[in-house]
């Protein structure tokens, strides 16, 4: 692969400001087929003839420092007789300040280029044209590009070209691309453009989203087009962009003459508003307009119901893994992190495959994690390992073991499983090796609940008991070794021996629940030794606090399931339709369009929560969706990739409609209730045979096809 081709790169190191290169080549017969094959260290901008090869934003895409993806692209039909390829670099992923705590053994490496152009003619022939000194290498016209900070680009700028050096850097870590491309997905026109208390120009888009933006202006050489981002307004409704913490967020265009049409080449935000600093005319709606990207994911599941404020939290929770899956699971997508974190990839991941299809997404990313696994089996907390973690965090390292199961679970991959499964031994067997008392796990610095809201003043974790949390997910973790290992045929004795150790002593060890996260792990994980008193304790306390949670990024995700499972489903449906704080619903009427990174980011008096960790676009609440799939309406795999199925559905009187619909490999399956005439009408889709429903207590076997009941 590249066998012939060498690393370039431009002869001095230009900090952010982005080099080009270029090489000139002729083709004098006819061509059957031509291909591009090119990687680089950096992000990369292609062009052939001026015109853009392929549509992969941000290509080779974020991976672990270990391996670099390499993109092959068909440019049969861009070739001509004298042809010209350039290639623009930034820093992108491999040396922007998005890594700057880790990559150390990288500091000393400049972008590079990689590539190769094979040429086959008609008459049989071939023809090679490859990386090496014979290119040129400029300064571009993109002045400055990083992720946090943004991009400038001076159209005026004249290119300067000079040869290219050549560098001995790695070539076996290139592997061929795995995960999907990220692309452009839609475009939105200005809801609103309007001026502040402050006196500033602020274009306001209606939707929180991640992506860039394309201008349309007239003007003369020099001008500048100027914008900053934010994703809300403050109390007064004047910009605000504390909250990105020291990402700048700015974009700039030096204009040349005549009507120009640009969009960033190198840079993303994740905004709502964008303030205009400068604008050589006047501005309108056709000035500008939003584009989102996001990786290239299907659309899969799809839910809705008869109330307005629930459908915009569904439509919230799409957009927030939409602004999140950007190549890798991010936390966030506009402040100076960006990060693939563990947590919130493991607490999301089955609402995740329920919305889209996600096999291609997590197999690259669980690969990625292989790769930055410590040889111990410590987990960093972040995957690519951008940081230098020096220890695993329960309910985060367990993306190590969640994530491969339940895309198992959903898409029936054992391919995944069987890469996967020493990674998820190696991750309990670090755990066992470093706890301090056997068969639990303490002795180290959790997250706790973290965001829970009854932590203590002046700190960010719940009042959980972290060892409590901890040794709970470390058995989690070991039944699913033992799941998966059963699965691919693996001797996991060893394993059951342990999980059953586990349980026993964290039950004999904490046998009182204090918290709301507490007691729902103790139900959900079936810890609890007394499960009725616990749930009637988790339900007072909810009742106690005006039917509203307090848990955080651990009891959240498995809050409405712990309900739902012990007699309370009413109760659970009671939380998801909560207006008031904390709940889902409160920032739906506070105006989101994502999902927040707190339960009052925002408060109802337009105060914030926090300056430096407060993301409005923050997926991990959002799988309160996998609850309304799997029961609210019903919809359970019996066996992985929905292979069979269960469906029950949970009506409830608080709302006259509720429907989810799924796609599955061996096609769609939907649920939807809603009162009709005094009674509940079921609408059921199966495309499976031996699906079991249960409607009011009764149970029917179905071959596939669709029933009303």
């Amino acid at each position: 692969m590249l066998d012939n081709a060498k690393w370039i790169a431009h002869h001095t190191d230009m900090g952010f400001e982005c080099p080009v290169f270029k090489k000139e080549f002729a083709v004098g017969k006819a061509v059957r087929r031509a291909v591009l094959n090119i990687t680089s260290r950096g992000c990369y901008y292609a062009e052939l003839n001026g015109k853009r090869i392929g549509d992969f934003i941000f290509a080779p895409g974020c991976t672990s420092l270990k391996r670099i993806q390499m993109q092959s692209y068909d440019i049969t039909n861009m070739l001509s007789s004298d042809n010209t390829i350039t290639v623009a670099l930034s820093k992108g992923w491999f040396q922007g300040r998005i890594n700057w705590r880790g990559c150390t053994d990288y500091k000393h490496m400049y972008e590079a280029l990689i590539a190769e152009i094979k040429i086959e003619y008609k008459d049989g022939s071939t023809d090679t044209v490859v990386t090496d000194e014979s290119w040129l290498s400029s300064p571009s016209k993109i002045r400055f590009s990083d992720f946090y900070d943004g991009e400038h680009y001076d159209a005026t700028y004249v290119e300067s070209f000079s040869p290219c050096v050549t560098k001995d850097y790695d070539k076996e870590c290139i592997v061929p691309q795995q995960g999907e491309k990220i692309i452009e997905q839609e475009r939105i026109a200005p809801m609103e453009i309007f001026t502040t208390p402050k006196g500033e120009t602020v274009i306001d888009f209606g939707q929180n989203l991640t992506g860039y933006f394309e201008i349309y202006v007239n003007a003369k050489a020099g001008d500048k087009v100027s914008f900053s981002f934010a994703e809300v307004l403050d109390k007064d409704g004047n910009f605000y962009t504390e909250n990105y913490r020291t990402a700048k967020a700015e974009f700039e265009y030096v204009c040349r003459d005549g009507y120009q049409v640009h969009k960033p080449y190198l840079a993303f935000w994740g905004f709502r508003y964008v303030r205009v600093n400068s604008f050589p005319e006047n501005v309108t709606k056709d000035s500008v307009t939003a584009i989102a990207i996001h990786s290239d994911i299907k659309r899969t599941g799809y839910l809705d119901s008869s109330n307005p404020l629930l459908n915009q939290l569904f439509k919230n929770i799409i957009w927030g893994q939409k602004g999140n899956f950007l190549d890798i699971p991010t936390d966030c997508p506009q402040r100076d992190e960006r990060m693939g974190w563990t947590g919130d990839a493991e607490v999301f991941c089955k609402t995740a495959s329920y919305n889209y299809d996600v096999e291609k997404f997590f197999d690259k990313w669980l690969n990625d994690l292989v790769l930055d696994q410590r040889e111990d089996g410590m987990i960093p907390n972040v995957i690519p390992q951008y940081w230098n973690d020096e220890w695993t965090r329960a309910a985060w390292g367990e993306a190590a073991t969640v994530c491969p199961w339940q895309m198992y679970m959903t898409y029936g991959n054992k391919k995944i499983l069987r890469r996967q499964f020493n990674s998820m031994k190696k991750y309990v067997d670090y755990i066992t090796a470093n706890t301090k008392d056997k068969y639990l796990w303490t002795g180290f610095d959790h997250f706790g609940d973290w965001l829970g809201l009854d932590a203590p003043a002046g700190s960010y974790k719940g009042s959980s008991n972290e060892d409590f949390i901890a040794s709970v997910f470390y058995a989690y973790s070991t039944s699913l070794v033992v799941k998966a290992g059963k699965v691919i045929n693996r001797n996991v004795d060893k394993y059951e021996r342990l999980f059953n150790k586990i349980v026993a002593k964290t039950k004999k060890t904490f046998k009182t629940y204090k918290t709301q996260t507490e007691c729902v792990l103790a139900l959900y994980f079936d810890i609890a030794e007394d499960k009725p008193a616990v749930a009637k304790q988790l339900a007072d306390m909810i009742i106690e606090n005006g039917k509203k949670l307090k848990t955080g990024f651990v009891g959240t995700p498995f809050l409405l399931h712990a309900l739902s499972q012990n007699g309370y489903t009413e109760l659970a449906y009671d939380l998801l339709l909560q207006e008031e704080f904390p709940s889902w619903l409160y920032s739906v009427k506070q105006g989101a369009t994502t999902i927040w990174e707190h339960w009052d980011g925002k408060n109802d008096k337009g105060e914030f929560w926090s300056k430096d960790m407060n993301s409005f676009n923050h997926y991990a609440y959002g799988s309160v969706a996998d609850w309304v799939y799997e029961v609210g309406c019903g919809i359970k795999p019996l066996a992985p990739a929905f292979e069979k199925i269960l469906i029950a559905p949970h009506p409830t009187d608080k709302i006259d409609m509720l429907s989810a619909r799924i796609d599955t490999k061996f096609g769609t399956v939907s649920s939807k209730w809603r009162h009709f005439e005094g009674k509940i009408r079921y609408e059921i889709t199966t495309p499976v045979d031996d699906t079991l429903i249960m409607i009011d207590g009764q149970e029917y076997k179905v071959n596939k096809g669709t029933y009303i009941f």
